[in-house]
């Protein structure tokens, strides 16, 4: 097509950089495992910015995935499905909330939980979040702070997710304790590749300067400025929280091996390596409990 052929050409004029190398696995639902290298942008380097070019111009469009506005709760994903009809909202779950145990331990009802896939998205941490600070499980030192959140990727690009059902009643308290996101309603597929009959919304990466348009500036300053961390979103440098990666990795594992693929091979870390491959270095993080007041919190 003209849009990927101008992307071709950009990339063609563009100098060695340092990127991903990619490889395939059979087993990983989107068949990419990252490694570190420095080469020229990869295929999938070319495929992730005109893939990007697309779901933007089928958004325009009125595509499925779409940005949702936090000020509504969400009232379009509303469904009278609930028990005595109340009306739930679906949920993509893909880090913490792979396990229906820390699930239910975050929201007050927790229906139809299982498993399912959502295409054209990748897992990467990349952000500061402020829990992590205020419990003091983040490394500041080394820069080991950062949450998870999913970005758009390439049409190949695939993650093993948890759906679920909450209460309508709910969405306030969880835009609340997700403030730092941008939120999308996706349609997810069924485990065994079934489209699902509802779509369900996911917390996307967002941007500091999102969240100053969303809540202002005093707000941004009082929730954050006081760590004195420059950036929250795109911090350079920044690397996974040990305790949180470890908490994810274990309830994707608990998750069956298709989520436990997925997980180590379609998240990353900032830089572009994958989880597999940066906790093949670090496999301190798997075997170091977190706090003993935080094991249960943050067991998996």
């Amino acid at each position: 097509s003209q849009t990927f052929c101008q992307t071709c050409n950009l990339i063609q004029r563009m100098k060695p950089m340092r990127t991903a190398r990619v490889t395939r696995r059979s087993f990983s639902p989107a068949g990419i495992v990252v490694r570190r290298g420095w080469s020229r942008p990869t295929r999938r380097t070319m495929d992730s910015l005109a893939g990007s070019r697309r779901r933007e111009a089928r958004r325009g469009a009125g595509s499925a995935d779409k940005i949702l506005d936090r000020n509504s709760n969400f009232r379009e994903l509303w469904r009278p499905e609930g028990e005595e009809g109340e009306a739930v909202v679906g949920v993509v779950g893909y880090g913490s909330l792979l396990s229906e145990r820390s699930a239910l331990s975050t929201f007050d009802s927790v229906e139809n939980f299982r498993l399912g896939i959502v295409r054209g998205y990748r897992r990467v941490f990349k952000h500061v979040a402020p829990i992590f600070l205020e419990r003091g499980i983040a490394i500041r030192e080394t820069m080991e702070m950062a949450s998870l959140s999913v970005e758009e990727g390439c049409d190949e690009d695939a993650i093993v997710v948890s759906l679920f059902d909450m209460k309508a009643s709910e969405v306030p308290a969880f835009i609340s304790r997700e403030e730092e996101y941008r939120f999308v309603a996706v349609t997810p597929e069924e485990l065994d590749g079934s489209p699902s009959p509802s779509q369900h919304v996911m917390c996307l990466c967002s941007s500091d300067e999102d969240f100053i348009r969303n809540y202002g500036e005093p707000y941004y300053n009082e929730r954050y400025g006081k760590y004195n961390i420059g950036r929250v979103w795109d911090l350079p440098g920044i690397l996974p929280c040990p305790v949180y990666l470890r908490h994810c990795t274990i309830a994707a594992e608990a998750a069956g091996e298709k989520c436990h693929e997925s997980f180590l091979d379609s998240t990353f870390i900032a830089s572009g390596r994958s989880i597999r491959s940066y906790l093949e270095e670090r496999q301190d993080i798997l075997t170091t409990l977190p706090p003993e007041h935080l094991r249960e919190r943050y067991g998996g």
